[in-house]
């Protein structure tokens, strides 16, 4: 005997029982998933790292309620068509369905205003469904519509347009994550290689994404034969720029010549590059500043790279002493502090030059090695110059200011007061 008969032999009145039992089973398969997704999450986390990381916490609640919704569906196949037991299942199949859209959509940071109308869309036409009425309602929404020329706009046309945009932009938002996060764990790769792929990934996603859409939707491309001139025209002119970084910005990757990480100096900018993007790469300096430079401008314009072949960085540090000095015990001092600053290696080991003779002072540079120029240069310049003072003044070393002296011309006498 099938369910049907099984159905129709319960004892009471079908019209109040059948709704009970299958609201029943609803909740015995929801409570099923929920007990099967607490032990299969950690494990499928676990197993798969990238979606793990890619839902960002929500795995066990898709996996609950997308467990939910497959026995459900299965248990709406077996009860008989038009109950009003076979509707109980179907709304509950809704929620279940609805719930673990919003989940997936959440963690992948969708807004709030493009996940509930999604959701509440997916409800009705389950519900609907289960009842029957699915078609009665597409045709309802499809008669609602203004007419534009050739071409007829209707409500269910444009919920067509936007559940198929907001459904492809969380597949390629979840395949970015997923994708970025398996090579940015993937072995032999340096961290410029690992972002080039990501990036070429991310384009290919999208250009992808944009012929499934067209395809889903329909949309015939020739209609716009008439707009390409016009279309290439702006492409040309307005996004011209747009193009151009995006360009730049995978020659840099391709090349190496500027890679996350390297110390760089554009212009007035210095310090350290924090991200490549598709726009601008982004360079963070001592002060906490984010300058964001358009990466075409580090393809035209001088870029200094402190880090390009080799970290380590000479710096620089004029010191004056008195003509009245001991020259070999004040460069011996000099070199003392450079030697003893934390940051200064040994090797290039720091050295003293004489540099000139001045107008009140004889003229040194204290050059010195670091290999973090990441770390700023100016505290270096601060810690020598600081232990450079302390020495000369224990060791009696002067350090002249400028001074001038008048001699007044032979014959001349004192000057008149008036």
């Amino acid at each position: 005997m099938g369910l049907p008969g099984l159905l129709g032999r319960l004892p009471g009145d079908p019209e109040l029982v059948q709704p009970l039992l299958a609201l029943a089973v609803a909740l015995i398969l929801y409570a099923a998933a929920w007990g099967i997704a607490r032990i299969a999450a950690p494990r499928l986390a676990q197993a798969l790292p990238p979606l793990g990381e890619a839902l960002a916490g929500h795995v066990r609640a898709v996996l609950r309620h997308g467990l939910a919704a497959l026995l459900l569906a299965a248990g709406l196949a077996l009860w008989p068509i038009g109950s009003l037991g076979h509707l109980v299942i179907g709304i509950v199949l809704g929620a279940a369905v609805a719930l673990a859209t919003t989940h997936i959509l959440r963690a992948l940071a969708i807004p709030r205003w493009a996940v509930v109308p999604l959701a509440l869309i997916l409800f009705i036409l389950i519900v609907s469904g289960s009842g029957g009425g699915i078609a009665p309602v597409g045709e309802m929404l499809d008669r609602v519509g203004v007419t534009l020329g050739k071409r007829r706009v209707t409500l269910l046309g444009l919920l067509s347009i936007a559940a198929t945009c907001v459904a492809l932009f969380a597949a390629v938002r979840l395949g970015n994550r997923i994708v970025g996060r398996s090579i940015q764990k993937a072995q032999g790769f340096d961290p410029t290689q690992k972002l080039l792929a990501q990036k070429l990934a991310a384009i290919a996603m999208v250009v992808t994404a944009f012929f499934v859409g067209v395809d889903l939707l329909s949309i015939d491309l020739t209609a716009f034969a008439v707009f390409s001139g016009a279309l290439g025209l702006a492409i040309g002119f307005g996004l011209q720029k747009t193009f151009g970084n995006l360009i730049a910005g995978i020659i840099l990757l391709m090349d190496r010549s500027i890679k996350p990480g390297d110390v760089i100096v554009v212009g007035d900018s210095f310090g350290w590059v924090n991200k490549i993007g598709v726009r601008a790469v982004s360079v963070l300096t001592r002060d906490g500043k984010e300058h964001l430079i358009p990466n075409e401008n580090l393809m035209t314009q001088e870029v200094e790279n402190w880090s390009y072949s080799d970290r380590n960085v000479r710096v620089r540090i004029p010191v004056g002493i008195g003509y009245d000095s001991d020259l070999k015990l004040a460069q011996a001092l000099m070199l003392q502090a450079a030697q003893d600053s934390p940051r200064v290696l040994r090797s290039p080991a720091p050295n003293v030059w004489l540099t000139g003779f001045g107008e009140s002072r004889i003229e040194h540079d204290i050059l010195v090695w670091i290999s973090d120029p990441e770390g700023g240069v100016g505290n270096v310049k601060s810690d020598v110059l600081g232990r450079v003072w302390h020495l000369f003044r224990d060791h009696g070393v002067t350090i002249p200011y400028p001074q001038r002296v008048l001699h007044p011309a032979p014959g001349t006498g004192d000057l008149p007061h008036g």
